[in-house]
């Protein structure tokens, strides 16, 4: 029986502390190493104690942590220029956490048709197996009953089609839709990506009927895939987009980016934050850039996952009994397991590595961007005694 915790008892946690880390590792309590594959959920993006993250945080906590938004915080204007410089925006909104930057992103949409005259276009388009975040509104646009269950009436104004279903999108708009909101890979729903064409037909949608093109990129985001924003690869620009995790190399915040036309019904006093962009956050992030957007850094991301990628497909021959599919796209990939994931993850973990379990059976690998060719091939040969013991433990061991 566990001892009495003070903690709520939301969590089942893995029976593993933790004290420090070193770029992919992971060092518990008793100096044992781990092989971390799983990033904290896609958060620490350039591993673990980055010399030049640490360097940052510790600079920026000997001047100043909060101020709040009563006041002008250099960091914001620094790292807001440096995101809508390289990308589709021209206005960002700092958050707290991934949920909190949906949320600013829900509230964009419905608050830009509201301005434009139209209050009664507040409904939202999503996916059947999103996840959104934790939040009432959140909860409510991924739409699963799991998460919904037990926490009152769902949020009224979200919508759930099927995911890659363009006529089912089609169908469900009405002269109450203000917006599509789609990951361009479903990470909790179980690593599955939309097609270039889907993304392609979902702008295409958008402008045809005036709505807002929504994207969550708080997994995907950052260098994640390959390319700075999963969406880059569909070659299309969305009006607004949720970003978080990554973005903040395990410093806990989030933002929301948007159009100057679909930020236009944000005025003063609509929305707000007392901790969102504070200074600590801001250093971090802006350090956070300065490794991801410098030359070769993306390019790296893409060799390693290729690799890495490779070696998944050769696993997923060799063990057709253990391994149904690689599912993913750069440093966001998925083993979907035959039999229960947690048998595999369970003798993954027993192997010093360590991975993120999702929908549809599905374990995550989310490794730190900045892993090497090395040790995607030390995860692989983890994985490959993982799913040996788990071929061996079902009685079907090769002769």
């Amino acid at each position: 029986m566990t001892a009495t915790t003070p903690l709520y008892d939301t969590y089942m946690r893995a029976p593993l502390r933790f004290e420090r880390g070193e770029g992919a590792w992971l060092i518990a309590e008793d100096g044992t190493r781990y092989l971390d594959f799983g990033a904290g959920v896609a958060v620490n993006s350039l591993g673990h104690a980055h010399p030049h993250l640490v360097e940052a945080l510790k600079a920026q906590a000997d001047k100043v942590w909060h101020l709040s938004n009563l006041y002008e915080i250099a960091g914001q204007e620094s790292l807001g220029r440096r995101l809508t410089a390289v990308t589709f925006a021209d206005k960002v909104f700092f958050t707290n956490s991934g949920a909190e930057a949906l949320e600013c992103a829900i509230k964009t949409a419905r608050r830009y048709h509201f301005s434009k005259g139209h209050p009664e276009k507040f409904h939202v388009i999503t996916f059947e197996g999103a996840f959104h975040g934790r939040t009432i509104a959140t909860i409510a646009a991924g739409g699963q009953q799991k998460y919904i269950e037990g926490f009152g009436p769902k949020a009224p104004g979200f919508y759930q089609v099927p995911f890659g279903d363009i006529a089912a999108v089609k169908n469900a708009i009405t002269e109450e839709t203000a917006a599509i909101l789609i990951e361009p890979i479903q990470g909790e729903g179980g690593i599955r990506p939309a097609t270039k064409e889907f993304m392609q037909e979902l702008r295409a949608l958008c402008d045809e009927f005036g709505l807002l093109l929504i994207l969550d990129e708080v997994q995907t985001g950052v260098g994640r895939t390959g390319k700075l924003f999963a969406h880059e690869w569909a070659d299309i620009r969305p009006d607004i987009m949720a970003v978080a995790k990554g973005i903040g190399g395990g410093f806990p915040f989030g933002a929301c980016l948007a159009t100057e036309e679909a930020a236009s019904g944000m005025v003063a006093g609509t929305h707000g934050s007392t901790y969102g962009g504070n200074p600590l956050a801001m250093a971090v992030g802006n350090a956070v850039l300065d490794v991801v957007l410098a030359d070769g850094f993306l390019t790296h991301v893409r060799d390693v996952a290729l690799v890495f990628r490779q070696g998944l497909a050769s696993l997923k021959d060799r063990f057709p009994d253990v391994i149904e599919d690689i599912r993913g796209d750069g440093l966001m990939l998925g083993i979907k397991v035959k039999g229960p994931s947690a048998d595999l993850l369970k003798e993954i973990r027993g192997e010093k590595l360590l991975a993120v379990p999702a929908g549809e059976n599905v374990l995550r690998l989310l490794p730190p961007l900045t892993v090497t060719a090395e040790e995607a091939r030390e995860g692989l040969a983890r994985i490959e005694r993982a799913a040996e013991a788990v071929r061996k433990a079902s009685g079907n061991a090769a002769a």
